[in-house]
């Protein structure tokens, strides 16, 4: 895709500060199941260290903010401590953390990281990682973000994105760019390119989006349902969709969101034949795994009360009709975790090993959670697909979901901001 962004090869980053957002929110209870974001960066971290920049490192993890108050709550799971662990042991080199004590989110950046500047600048250290930025208040309050923008800009000479997988409109995302030079990093410049394939696909174009982030997922498939020629749904999408459309009754699904979907479903109209429905799903009454149950939405009466549905039955595979549009498609996009990720895995695994049937298709995978349960699950195909030119996994499923609903990488305003950046730095405005 040729967008006029500015480029961190173009940059000149001798002796520079070099500010880089990128996307490591890899932990699941304090633990990297999965280290392929933080891997993916490497490439551009050593290039700017290469070229004489120094490194000041920003990531959020996990929703600080996802509780009733919108209050930010700090959990020691999500601090970047155990990121930077990794990153130490992976580039024999020692990343500091600035202690920024506070009760509830971080106020300011504490002026003792001066101090670290000074001895990054030495080479004392190889970098300086930020604690996750979304503990800090300005992130993602709008009232307090221009000063916030401006506390990171004064710590740094040029600013990096390397963050495809953050397409929120967040501090460090987008305000950042109005203050300084702007330049899109390697692994962003990869995704960007990637894009157009689902942007322009070759036809029959199929989707697969499923998993259990309901609010940034639901609001994009009417939009998706115009641009894809079927669509399967899966997880906590699929359960709320057949709650819906049924009126079955199950459980883990709310009112709220049942009557959310129930909106989208009235705006499908005709574009509701594109939808391929799972007809063999697996109930539990409890989380125990051994008691399960398949079965078959057809037989099931209105306003039945079900258990938990908490994987598609590695049965829908097998019908005529599922196979007829995964193995005849062309373009094959994947943001989809079949199943209550980790404890089943049947459906999703399924779902996978059909897909890789189909030889000739170009094979787009989106999403932490898709790709980890792929590399988990069906380690020998992954490490084959990661290297076929017709596979492309992607960081980030949100903000193809964005760009699918936009029809634009355009759309994801991070990108659009290092688009302006560019138009800036030639007309030497920073």
């Amino acid at each position: 895709m040729d967008l006029e962004i500015a480029k961190v090869q173009d940059a000149d980053l001798f002796r520079q500060i070099v500010l880089v957002r990128v996307d490591h929110n890899v932990l699941k209870g304090g633990e990297i199941r999965d280290p392929d974001r933080i891997n993916r960066t490497i490439g551009t971290l050593y290039n700017i260290v290469e070229r004489g920049g120094r490194l000041i490192l920003m990531s959020h993890v996990g929703r600080p903010r996802a509780n009733r108050e919108k209050k930010i709550i700090k959990k020691e799971n999500e601090s970047v401590n155990f990121i930077v662990r990794y990153i130490q042991n992976r580039l024999y080199t020692k990343f500091v953390i600035p202690v920024m004590i506070s009760e509830g989110g971080i106020p300011n950046i504490h002026t003792t990281i001066n101090l670290l500047i000074k001895a990054l600048k030495k080479h004392k250290m190889g970098g300086i990682y930020l604690p996750n930025i979304r503990w800090f208040d300005g992130e993602e309050d709008p009232e307090k973000s221009d000063e916030f923008c401006k506390q990171l800009a004064g710590l740094a000479d040029i600013y990096v994105n390397d963050a495809f997988a953050s397409w929120q409109t967040h501090s460090s995302t987008y305000g950042i760019t109005n203050y300084l030079p702007s330049y899109a990093g390697y692994l962003m410049q990869y995704e960007i390119e990637n894009v157009d394939k689902i942007l322009k696909p070759k036809r029959p174009f199929v989707a697969v989006i499923g998993g259990f982030k309901f609010d940034t997922k639901l609001k994009s498939i009417a939009s998706i349902l115009q641009k894809v020629d079927y669509l399967i749904l899966g997880g906590h999408i699929y359960n709320t969709y057949l709650c819906a459309k049924y009126g079955f009754k199950i459980k883990g699904v709310n009112n709220y969101q049942v009557n959310e979907a129930k909106k989208y479903i009235d705006k499908i109209g005709e574009y509701k034949d594109k939808i391929i429905e799972i007809p063999y799903v697996i109930e539990v009454e409890n989380t125990d795994r051994h008691n399960t149950k398949e079965l078959d939405i057809r037989k099931i009466k209105k306003g039945e009360q079900l258990g938990y549905i908490y994987d598609a039955s590695p049965k829908f595979t097998s019908l005529k009709n599922v196979r007829d549009v995964i193995l005849n498609a062309k373009t094959i996009f994947v943001n989809a975790v079949m199943g209550f990720s980790p404890h089943y895995l049947d459906g999703s695994v399924a779902l996978y090993s059909l897909v890789d049937q189909n030889k000739d298709a170009i094979k787009l995978y989106g999403g932490g959670d898709t790709n980890q349960e792929f590399k988990l699950n069906l380690p020998t195909l992954f490490r084959r697909a990661f290297d076929d030119p017709k596979y492309y996994f992607f960081t980030g499923g949100g903000t193809l979901l964005k760009v699918l609903e936009k029809g634009s990488i355009l759309g994801v305003k991070p990108v659009q901001a290092l688009v302006e950046s560019n138009k800036r730095i030639k007309q030497g405005l920073y």
